[in-house]
């Protein structure tokens, strides 16, 4: 395997760790069906505390997977995959071109 795809897979390690969480995939599930939700939205279809949602949308958003909306007082959070997808597909690039035989 060349370095460039031990690098890409490692730059991706940390969006696979955000996605292997089950409430973080919950809450990815509920803003693809809702677009845009506040926290407190959020935890009204969680068994989760409004903090926890807070936690696990904090690393959502670090790992480019959220983005927010400032609205007066009230933040909105949506998906935004488009820097995670692009991630994603340069992994499978370049282990289509690297490891595949």
């Amino acid at each position: 395997m060349s370095q460039q795809a031990i690098d890409i897979f490692r730059a991706c390690i940390p969006l696979f760790n955000s996605l292997s969480d089950p409430a973080r995939q919950d809450i990815i599930l509920l803003l693809a069906e809702r677009e845009q939700l506040s926290v407190n939205e959020i935890a009204e279809h969680s068994n989760l505390s409004r903090p926890a949602i807070s936690h696990h949308l904090k690393i959502l958003r670090d790992n480019h997977l959220v983005k927010i909306e400032q609205k007066g007082t009230l933040r909105y959070y949506s998906l935004s995959l488009e820097y995670s997808v692009q991630q994603l597909k340069q992994l499978i690039d370049v282990v289509e071109k690297d490891c595949i035989l």
